[in-house]
């Protein structure tokens, strides 16, 4: 598995911020209003990202030998979820942006800056959960096998 491009989630944000500021404005010229984005969303776009992050300390906690041994598959689980949580946080970033961008041209509206700063926040804390995805797959990344020794993970079957 390649690692993820910082140009790759730069590319799905910025087409799912265009295609969502697109979409919802379509559909708020026909007269659907999309409500604002719950309050929950930072938080647990942010205890994700803990999670991440926590699991992804494990593994690196092993490749530096403070930790005697780690299941193999938890391992590439781990690079999975942390691939899968830069990705998702792109996406997220594009469909909380997008809302953002909506709501900036009425500002002036009181209910639109509450949907505003909802917006806003759920986009920090999805670059958040992207920028803690990228952290945590570098973590997991092998180091290179030194000549003549293959690469090994762990002991097979202990778990961690």
């Amino acid at each position: 598995m390649s690692r993820t491009k910082i140009s790759l989630l730069a590319l799905v944000a910025g087409v799912s911020v265009v295609l969502t500021w697109g979409i919802l404005l379509v559909l708020e010229r026909q007269g659907t209003h999309l409500g604002a984005v719950p309050w929950v969303v930072g938080p647990v776009l942010v205890v994700l990202a803990v999670v991440v992050l926590w699991m992804a300390l494990a593994v690196r906690a092993y490749q530096r030998g403070r930790r005697p041994s780690l299941d193999a598959l938890r391992a590439a689980r781990t690079a999975a979820l942390a691939k899968a949580a830069a990705l998702t946080g792109a996406l997220l970033v594009g469909w909380y942006g997008g809302q953002l961008l909506l709501t900036l041209g009425r500002l002036q509206f009181e209910s639109q800056q509450s949907r505003a700063l909802a917006a806003g926040t759920a986009t920090l804390c999805a670059i958040v959960l992207s920028v803690v995805g990228v952290i945590a797959e570098r973590f997991c990344q092998l180091p290179p096998p030194s000549e003549g020794t293959p690469a090994r993970l762990g002991d097979g079957d202990s778990r961690g």
